[in-house]
């Protein structure tokens, strides 16, 4: 096996550098994966419909005296231990800024929030995801200080301002310089912000110190590894220096590696752009990403409930189809960053898009904005609670049709092909968080809140929007991980009822589900493509069916 693993990476590392390229670099990789060659690991399990993900900080959850990762792993145990199955861990390292995504030790834990034990304690009854902050590091990282001190080999591990190089199309998600002047007088590339220094994995070292990180990650007990604004990693003068081939080559592999040393663990890119785009990071569905975040799906759906009409996103969803055997999507709504607009780009018409920005504003979010080659500025996210995002207030008007909203939206993620993965404000019913924005003046902290434990666990129970929110995404989520057909990779066929209902049809070898969303605040009837019982409420259905305002019914065919 080493043998050809050896061959493949060569290969790789060729296609990289192409004429760059060194035989000391195979050399240089291969001693950093004899580090795990020989560790021992346990065996991975395929994803199927069993899995969930849970999308969380390690100290969204609190409790005085008491690590977080331990109250997380406690609320994980305690209150869903029956519907999820993965945990995606945003940065748990220690950091400067960006709320964990400015790391400046990749292998050690933030010990606010615990340690490498208590990460292992929650591998050992949940999957985990951690996040490998790839494109950038912090300026007070062990990395940044030895490039000023001209140690080697971090003296060419970041990128300096070229008088030579084209930086007119360089795309930016941020308004900020793209670069920033630092302590030895240097301008050096900073795609996020001045405490974010991109790296330069033109420099082979760089690549096997993160190729180091990757492969520490998967012996720490990760079953999937995501790849954070994984688009920006390779830059060339005069383009825009995103999705470059040397950047799906890096992947490609970290791919042969992880296929090798831990087969089965799914690499996850983010890449938050429009749909095509974003899926080019399948490569041919077997050398690239395991999972591909679904940008286009927040904003889809989110349009869908706004104007109940579903003809966008049907017609997106038709798009998609079966990848691989080994890959297929990671779908959401929310996450701990906005509902990003890019990905509508081209789906969604300017004034379509414009209408969302208005309701955001209406309904008390925030706004991001990006700045653009040609010196404008476009909407780059929308910064909201989820489920305060939905709410159309001159016809949402009582509480129980905001919760049925949420509880529809969330019936979609969990009907589409791919892998539904559940932000934790979403799970427990959350609402904006105004005090974290206006206190740090940070967008995002809108839907950020940290929780402590004692008082969800109440509020659970006691707190009618939460506990309906609660209860019911759970009970989704229970009947969805036990049927096959919505397995991620099922057949999906979008079903045409009408613009006031969104439906599919998933199928596996021996099963037919018809998911079916009323999008709609009015009463409407339908008649049904077969006869079957609806799973949600154990009813045989045949002929027609009344669906209340944003009433979901999972049809299994020919069930008596």
């Amino acid at each position: 096996m080493l043998a050809k693993l050896t061959n493949e990476i060569e290969k790789k590392l060729q296609l990289i550098y192409q004429e760059n390229y060194q035989p000391e670099y195979l050399e240089k990789m291969l001693a950093c994966i004899a580090n795990y060659t020989s560790k021992p690991h346990f065996p991975i399990a395929t994803i199927s419909e069993q899995n969930i993900y849970l999308i969380t900080y390690g100290d969204s959850f609190y409790e005085t005296g008491k690590a977080p990762l331990q109250t997380l792993h406690q609320f994980l145990e305690t209150q869903v231990n029956d519907v999820i199955t993965d945990v995606h861990l945003l940065p748990i390292f220690p950091y400067t800024s960006d709320d964990g995504f400015s790391v400046t030790d990749y292998t050690a834990i933030d010990s606010s929030l615990g340690d490498w034990k208590d990460v292992q304690a929650l591998s050992n009854d949940f999957r985990i995801m951690l996040d490998f902050v790839a494109n950038h590091i912090s300026k007070s990282s062990k990395w940044f200080e030895n490039y000023l001190n001209q140690k080697a080999p971090y003296s060419d591990f970041f990128i300096e301002k070229e008088a030579d190089f084209d930086y007119r199309n360089v795309i930016r998600p941020r308004t900020s310089p793209l670069f920033h002047t630092y302590e030895n007088g240097k301008a050096l590339w900073s795609t996020f912000s001045e405490d974010q220094l991109d790296l330069n994995v033109r420099n082979i070292d760089c690549l096997v110190a993160l190729t180091n990180v990757l492969l520490l990650y998967a012996s720490k007990g990760a079953t999937s590894i995501r790849l954070d604004a994984i688009g920006f990693l390779w830059k060339e003068s005069g383009t825009t220096c995103m999705h470059l081939p040397e950047t799906h080559e890096i992947i490609s592999l970290w791919r042969v590696l992880i296929d090798a040393l831990y087969p089965n663990l799914q690499i996850i890119t983010e890449t938050n752009v429009p749909h095509e785009e974003n899926i080019s990071y399948f490569g041919n569905g077997e050398n690239e990403a395991n999972l591909v975040y679904q940008f286009p799906l927040p904003p889809l759906v989110l349009h869908t409930m706004t104007t109940h009409d579903s003809k966008k996103l049907s017609e997106w969803a038709r798009s998609i189809s079966p990848v691989s055997e080994t890959a297929t999507y990671f779908n959401f709504l929310a996450s701990h960053d906005g509902i990003g607009m890019r990905p509508a780009t081209g789906i969604l018409s300017p004034a379509e898009i414009d209408h969302l920005v208005q309701k955001t504003k209406q309904n008390g979010g925030q706004v991001s904005y990006k700045d653009n080659p040609d010196g404008t500025q476009s909407v780059y996210e929308l910064n909201i609670n989820y489920s305060e995002a939905l709410q159309n207030k001159e016809e949402d008007v009582t509480e129980d049709l905001v919760i049925k909203k949420m509880i529809a939206a969330h019936a979609i993620l969990f009907m589409l092909q791919g892998v539904p993965a559940i932000y934790y404000h979403s799970l427990v019913g959350s609402k904006n968080d105004y005090d974290g924005f206006e206190t740090s003046g940070i967008n995002r902290r809108i839907n950020r809140e940290k929780l402590e434990i004692t008082q969800l666990n109440s509020e659970l129970e006691t707190n009618p929007y939460r506990n309906k929110i609660f209860s019911s995404l759970k009970e989704l989520i229970s009947i969805r991980r036990n049927h096959k057909a919505f397995s991620p990779f099922a057949k999906q066929q979008v079903i045409d009822f009408g613009s006031d209902v969104f439906a599919l049809k998933r199928e596996a070898a021996d099963e037919c589900i018809y998911g079916i969303v009323n999008v709609s605040c009015q009463k409407i009837t339908k008649k049904l493509p077969c006869s079957g019982k609806n799973l949600l409420t154990d009813q045989t259905i045949e002929g027609e069916i009344t669906l209340f305002p944003y009433e979901v019914i999972w049809l299994k065919e020919g069930t008596k």
